[in-house]
């Protein structure tokens, strides 16, 4: 699982009789991974920093959980590759946590087109995220998904800005119904610099 792969390939899979052994212990190291590339934004917003590691370890956890064999090793790959960041690039998954299922609802049906009201500032840059376009997560009556796939994609010079150290991220949101800022942890900023190869 090496950083310089920016795909994972069915080479890269590992036979369940295998991943069934470190299993617990390869989730116990991934619960830091994965604290370094969370961020909450606001009450019901938080983004995960998707990488090659978390998206490998996404596939053998669906291969795991699913037993589909060889058969659903295409179809993983195939819905997880798009979300490993390709260089110049950040990639999340945002979603909207709501415990309640009716407030989930109402609020949900006012947060159209959320997903193209994020950006990340820093060092006087903007960098706006893109959705993932493999379907429109906003209904014709303005009702959104509570998950999408958001794509920060960086200029030479933005990535080198976000890899300085210090340099204070901030991840908004300003869509009218849910206005929120949150500042990145340097720890965090350090993590998805890693990224930005």
């Amino acid at each position: 699982m090496s950083k310089e792969q920016r795909r994972i390939s069915p080479a890269d899979i590992m036979p369940m009789s295998q991943y069934s052994k470190i299993r617990a212990e390869h989730r116990r190291k991934l619960v830091d991974v994965k604290r370094l590339r969370r961020l909450h934004v606001g009450p019901h917003v938080t983004l995960y920093f998707e990488s090659y590691d978390t998206m490998w370890a996404q596939v053998q956890e669906m291969l795991y959980i699913e037993r589909g064999g060889d058969e659903q090793i295409e179809g993983e790959l195939a819905a997880y590759n798009p979300l490993i960041p390709q260089g110049n690039e950040l990639v999340a998954t945002m979603m909207i946590e709501i415990e309640d299922e009716g407030v989930r609802r109402r609020t949900l049906a006012g947060l159209g087109h959320i997903e193209t009201m994020v950006s990340l500032s820093f060092a006087g840059q903007a960098v706006t995220a893109a959705p993932e376009d493999d379907l429109d997560r906003t209904t014709p009556e303005g009702k959104t998904s509570s998950v999408h796939f958001l794509h920060f994609t960086f200029t030479a010079e933005q990535a080198a800005a976000f890899r300085a150290p210090g340099t204070q991220v901030t991840l908004g949101i300003t869509h009218p119904k849910y206005g929120h800022l949150a500042i990145l942890p340097e720890d965090s900023r350090a993590a998805l610099a890693a990224d930005l190869a």
